[in-house]
């Protein structure tokens, strides 16, 4: 694998934000000055596939100096601009190496079609990034922590099972997409698993005959007050969210509907045992999809050092973006990473 630097042309930029790349999370850096985080737009390969990340560096970084590295996979629907990017440059701050990239198929990266959610892919995309990472001048290799935010927290619990060059494991918001694919959120539609499943294997069928690509319902397209009348918080919060506040043109609700043929026998909670190391799972203590950190973290049996951290008030996408929940969680989150991490 070689890291390449990307090109500034090549950075997709957001209508209305001057944000030299394309940044939209509060407080963004907006330039690389000496002494301060840095950030280093950068492609690499994975498995055939261009991959498109930023990696930050701590204020004085020093390629010759010893850091340790964070990898920060970003939610279901989301780009590393968002809130992967908030928290990668969060830890730089606090003197972390971090790499938060683009799913495969999804943002900037490549593959085709787009916007397929394989958990083999998002897996193997966490697998990468701690490829990469390691790569980087100055990354110590036996310090690394993987951490990930709703669907990339999921993703992030499967990767943490097998690989172990994670010596820490961290998630906010952990999102659970296989399960709530096959069986709904809240378990909504558990009773047309087979219909849902007949129609992905339609939608391949179609596809590979050369009839195109079937996605799912796009619900960035929803009117406000549509939005307002979905039946759950995350959904609601999430539109305004990825449509409205913090929005960008790579990040999207869609995905393939054949997706779920990978996605119905995916469950992120099951192999937890197989983490080992110091294990931090954060959520809001009000949100609707607590019950998929609370299932992932009983299930964390191979590891003594493991602890749920619950933010009071917050709901799902609140944690991703509020101030006062922020800053709860990264402390909580530094605190994790500087004891199990930084001071291995």
């Amino acid at each position: 694998m070689k890291l390449a630097e990307i090109k500034v042309e090549d950075i997709v930029k957001v209508e209305g934000n001057d944000n030299q790349w394309g940044l939209v999370y509060d407080n963004a850096i907006t330039e690389n000055k000496a002494g301060e985080v840095n950030i280093h737009p950068t492609t690499y390969d994975l498995n055939g596939i261009k991959v498109v990340a930023n990696i930050y560096t701590p204020a004085g970084y020093d390629a010759k100096k010893k850091y340790s590295a964070v990898t920060v996979a970003h939610p279901n629907g989301g780009v590393k601009e968002q809130v992967a990017g908030l928290f990668a440059q969060k830890l730089a701050e606090h003197g972390y190496i971090t790499i938060t990239a683009d799913a495969a198929f999804q943002g900037q990266s490549g593959g085709e079609p787009r916007m397929v959610d394989c958990p083999e892919y998002r897996v193997e995309d966490i697998h990468g990034m701690a490829d990469a990472i390691s790569l980087f001048p100055g990354v110590d290799y036996d310090r690394i922590g993987a951490f990930g935010v709703c669907g990339g927290g999921g993703y992030t619990l499967r990767a943490g099972q097998t690989d172990k060059r994670f010596k820490t494991v961290a998630t906010l918001s952990a999102f659970n997409s296989g399960l709530v694919r096959r069986n709904g959120f809240v378990d909504s539609q558990i009773n047309t698993i087979q219909e849902r499943l007949a129609q992905a294997s339609e939608a391949r069928n179609k596809r590979i005959r050369g009839g195109g690509v079937d996605y799912t319902p796009d619900l960035k397209l929803l009117k406000p007050e549509e939005a307002d009348k979905l039946p759950y918080d995350m959904y609601k919060e999430g539109y305004y969210y990825y449509a409205v506040d913090y929005a960008h043109p790579k990040s999207s609700f869609i995905y393939t509907q054949e997706s779920l043929l990978q996605l119905a026998t995916y469950d992120a909670s099951v192999n937890m045992d197989l983490i080992n190391v110091p294990l931090l799972m954060m959520a809001g203590k009000l949100a609707d999809s607590f019950y998929l950190t609370e299932k992932a973290f009983a299930n964390a049996t191979g590891t003594q050092n493991k602890e749920l951290f619950l933010i009071e008030n917050a709901h799902h996408i609140e944690t991703y973006w509020k101030p006062e929940y922020v800053k709860i969680e990264l402390k909580k989150l530094v605190e994790f990473l500087d004891k199990n991490l930084k001071g291995a």
